[in-house]
């Protein structure tokens, strides 16, 4: 936990650099100027800038900007920057902070992702707030690896979501079921320095009623992997011969299917419940107490970096940095 003395900041837009246009709020280039010009007289450590290509409102952030972050992040420690700090809109943060923990296993360096609920610049804002406190922790000193800083709050990402659409607080960490065995080793392939592949990966929220069909229409869209949010501990649709045979076919062509569950609090436990066994006997895996952000990070990095069906379904249910402990 070495202060900082030298960060980059990687700025992909979102709500902290917005401006007017025609159209509403749109990201904005310039941020560094006003940037420079707020912090001036504060104590925050040496920092550069980099403007990442495109600026983007988060809405619109995708895995493909993922691995850009993921290359600018591994080129700013290569510069000699120790440390980085990533200005993110706050719609899909923490899947961006999650996705990213996984993305940069063994980084030497900290990494912390903020971003602001109101514009940097209209009454009331919380941007300055957000920006000056990030820099102050790294400051301080951060464990290496993925943090998200918002409103004097330090949470794990991969263990936390975005709960709120308004105010000074949208993040919260989740009150989800630790425990699970950490992987003692890790495929050389999930190193942070490794170039991971695109993967396809879908979810699926349980409802009442739900046709196979649905499952069907996943599994043949070609994904690698599901995310089943199931009910409860990890229950689903168990008398439904179809929807159970679905499941049993993903497994035969290979789909990854993890279940979390759709509670706020807790987390999956297959063999309590009938219902749940049943998931579990035709190939499902349980996802712990992981989010669907974590889980959804998690299997972009196992299926982009090439690993074997089996050696995924084996790291799946294992912890590799927190989404699991």
């Amino acid at each position: 936990m070495q202060p900082a003395n030298t960060l980059m900041v990687l700025y992909t837009g979102g709500t902290i650099g917005m401006q007017a246009s025609a159209n509403g709020l749109a990201p904005a280039s310039g941020f560094e100027a006003r940037m420079r010009e707020q912090l001036a007289n504060l104590p925050v450590p040496a920092w550069r800038f980099r403007e990442m290509s495109p600026l983007i409102d988060s809405a619109n952030m995708t895995p493909a900007y993922w691995q850009r972050l993921r290359t600018a992040v591994v080129e700013a420690v290569d510069e000699g920057c120790d440390a980085v700090l990533i200005l993110h809109g706050t719609d899909t943060l923490a899947y961006s902070a999650a996705a990213m923990s996984f993305q940069l296993l063994g980084l030497p360096a900290p990494v912390v992702f903020t971003g602001s609920m109101l514009p940097a610049g209209v009454p009331d804002s919380d941007a300055w707030e957000n920006v000056s406190g990030a820099l102050a922790v790294l400051g301080e000193g951060l464990a290496p690896g993925v943090h998200l800083y918002f409103h004097g709050a330090l949470m794990a990402p991969t263990r936390c979501a975005k709960i709120r659409s308004f105010g000074r607080h949208p993040f919260a960490a989740l009150q989800r079921n630790g425990g699970a065995a950490k992987a003692d080793a890790l495929p050389a392939a999930l190193d942070y320095r490794q170039p991971k592949a695109l993967a396809n990966v879908g979810v699926l929220p349980l409802v009442p009623g739900i046709a196979a069909g649905q499952l069907d229409g996943l599994i043949d869209s070609g994904i690698q992997a599901l995310v089943l949010e199931c009910f409860g501990s990890g229950t689903g649709p168990s008398d439904n011969p179809a929807f159970l045979a679905s499941l049993k076919r993903a497994q035969a062509l290979d789909v990854v299917v993890v279940a979390i569950t759709q509670c706020h609090e807790g987390g999956v436990e297959l063999d309590v419940y009938e219902a749940g066994s049943r998931l579990r006997g035709v190939g499902v895996l349980s996802g712990g107490g992981m989010t669907r952000e974590a889980a959804f990070g998690k299997l972009q990095a196992l299926l982009g970096a090439g690993l074997a069906t089996s050696e995924v379904r084996r790291l799946v249910e294992l912890d590799l940095c927190g989404e699991l402990s």
